[in-house]
């Protein structure tokens, strides 16, 4: 069974097509969401929402909940200003192995606008429960991870929203 000259050309202009995204200046849904999350109202939004839910969750005190949700929120930060888009980068490159063939999608298509949300949510949930910690000797359980992953999720959520609305411009 050899392939047909068609499916030969096709598998090289995909290749070639992959290489040249690799050098060119490339964007990706992971991308836009990290620069979107560092915006003054998502900022301010998911630390409410998150000091709400540690409230909760830790039945700390008002000081120490707010203490704690700073942060957490700034160690997640630092890691996520690097770790969200890199987890964009891991999942283009599966993409382009599985579904962006098999659907003939491009880059900004709903799975992968979906997998950054969900990869970013959990990013931020892993990283600001091992914040508390390690910064607060909080115990964790997964339900309580699951919760911290929720309020990500609803923030993270808001981002991709407001990039649906309003694209970044060039």
């Amino acid at each position: 069974l050899r392939p047909r000259a068609s499916e030969i050309r096709r598998a090289v202009a995909h290749r070639e097509t992959f290489a040249m995204t690799m050098i060119a200046n490339v964007v990706w849904p992971s991308l836009y969401l990290g620069g979107r999350l560092f915006t003054w109202w998502i900022i301010g939004t998911g630390l409410v929402i998150e000091f709400f839910f540690i409230l909760w969750l830790t039945k700390a005190t008002l000081p120490r909940s707010g203490l704690m949700t700073l942060a957490m929120n700034a160690v997640s930060a630092g890691i996520g200003i690097i770790g969200i888009p890199l987890s964009g980068i891991v999942w283009e490159l599966i993409a382009n192995i599985t579904i962006i063939p098999l659907f003939d999608w491009g880059t900004f298509n709903p799975v992968t606008w979906f997998v950054s949300c969900v990869l970013a949510a959990l990013l931020n949930a892993a990283v600001e429960t091992a914040s508390l910690r390690f910064l607060f000797k909080v115990t964790w359980t997964r339900r309580s991870f699951l919760w911290l992953a929720l309020a990500n999720f609803v923030t993270v959520g808001m981002a991709m929203v407001s990039i649906m609305m309003r694209p970044p411009q060039a």
